[in-house]
């Protein structure tokens, strides 16, 4: 443990120990730097735990394309739409949104999507890397990314994010109700068509994937501790994480907090348009179906998947701020979409979560070099993409900390690209 006097401190302290901050520890530790992760929850239990374990390493299309501004009132007005706004966040929310559907402007969209694909790609061959010599190795199952449409019509491949899609090679293809029904024997022939994305990834646990990145880092030596970050300050040549009577010092820092980031950069001069945007789930145990691959349900912009415990079901965005209290009944609309999908799924031992997705208007994280801050580097923002991002994140950072030039072009995350 390193103390108040920074004697004998650390090479790196990570703030957060979500599953971008164990691939940041783990890829450290690798290159043989002694890393302290600090947290207030042990590793995965916020919001990588919750996830609808979609591995992808096509990600290429952001939250904000040309259009989608005529596609938001008719879910606003939804009480069970997708998207929700509480009235007293609507304020800060509103600033926020601007910059949202600035970035999805025919000119921009194409470099945003090329920079999330950039993060995303390899990402089921780079979980199994990290995951080599583990138990949850098995935990990582090759699939296929299924969106299932009710009308044939609708899938439409020629539609913009298949567009963005076909540009970038993505290995696609559609199909009919026949063969849907062969792929996933329980899903309702109300759906005649389906988009199938390929060479995908899925996990059977998002967290139990990234405890058991975070055993292998502390099989190298990286220690973690359950304290709660309440400000970063520079110190001498180094970095303090001041966290209530105990304050842990390095020479280097990594900030990878998610949704507190922001507030923990905010006194140092930066003022980042980070949300908190909210997501549900709905577990359901003993569901008495079986889904073979993740299930983009279009009509209700939600994802299913079997999972270890059962089938989960993840979506819907509510904008409220960091701090209010989960409104389950957002999570249970997905009943609804579950037993539209699968009509002989039991939901009686239906289970709901919330969580925090750290998301910024353009949907790119911020990864980097901190500007103005030397040893600070920026590690979150990963929006709804971080289960997919974080090992080639925790890659770039290694190479940061490290002094290498990283093989990624690191001007789309820069923190400074806001002001």
């Amino acid at each position: 443990m390193k103390g108040q006097g920074g004697q004998n401190r650390d090479d790196v302290v990570v703030i957060g120990a979500g599953i971008v901050g164990v691939c940041c520890a783990l890829q450290l530790a690798e290159r043989g730097l002694s890393v302290t992760v600090i947290d207030r929850k042990p590793p995965c239990e916020e919001t990588s735990f919750g996830n609808a374990g979609v591995i992808s390493p096509w990600t290429c299309v952001p939250q904000s394309v040309p259009g989608l501004w005529r596609k938001l009132p008719k879910w606003l007005l939804d009480p069970q739409g997708p998207v929700f706004i509480r009235k007293r966040h609507a304020p800060v929310f509103v600033p926020w949104a601007l910059k949202f559907f600035a970035a999805g402007r025919p000119d921009r969209v194409d470099g945003v999507g090329d920079a999330m694909m950039a993060l995303s790609r390899n990402s089921p061959s780079n979980y199994r890397a990290l995951l080599r010599d583990t138990p949850a190795l098995e935990l990582v199952q090759d699939s296929v990314y299924i969106f299932v449409y009710r009308q044939a019509a609708q899938a439409n491949l020629d539609q913009l994010g298949w567009r963005m899609r076909k540009m970038r090679d993505v290995p696609l293809s559609l199909i009919g109700a026949a063969e849907l029904r062969e792929r996933e024997p329980d899903i309702s022939p109300a759906y005649e068509a389906a988009i199938l994305i390929h060479e995908q990834g899925r996990a059977l646990n998002p967290a139990a994937i990234g405890k058991a990145i975070a055993d292998k880092a502390k099989a190298l030596g990286v220690r973690f501790n359950l304290s709660e970050t309440r400000a970063i300050s520079r110190h001498g040549d180094g970095w303090t994480a001041i966290c209530g009577d105990r304050q842990y010092n390095a020479r280097k820092m990594v900030l990878a907090a998610g949704v507190w980031s922001a507030s923990l950069l905010k006194p140092l001069g930066f003022n980042l348009p980070l949300e908190a945007e909210r997501g549900y789930h709905l577990l359901c145990r003993e569901p008495g179906i079986n889904i073979n691959n993740s299930i983009m349900d279009v009509e209700h912009m939600c994802v299913a998947s079997q999972m270890a415990a059962g089938v989960r079901i993840a979506g819907t965005a509510e904008f409220a701020g960091i701090q209010a209290a989960p409104d389950h009944r957002r999570a249970f609309v997905f009943r609804k979409a579950l037993q539209s999908l699968f009509p002989g799924i039991n939901t009686d031992q239906a289970e709901p979560w919330m969580g925090r997705r750290p998301t910024f208007p353009d949907s790119l994280p911020c990864i980097g070099p901190v500007a103005g801050q030397d040893g600070l580097f920026a590690a979150f923002g990963h929006s709804h993409y971080g289960l997919g991002q974080a090992p080639t994140t925790g890659r770039i950072i290694a190479d940061c900390v490290t002094g290498r030039k990283s093989d990624i072009n690191l001007q789309p995350y820069r923190t400074g690209r806001f002001t």
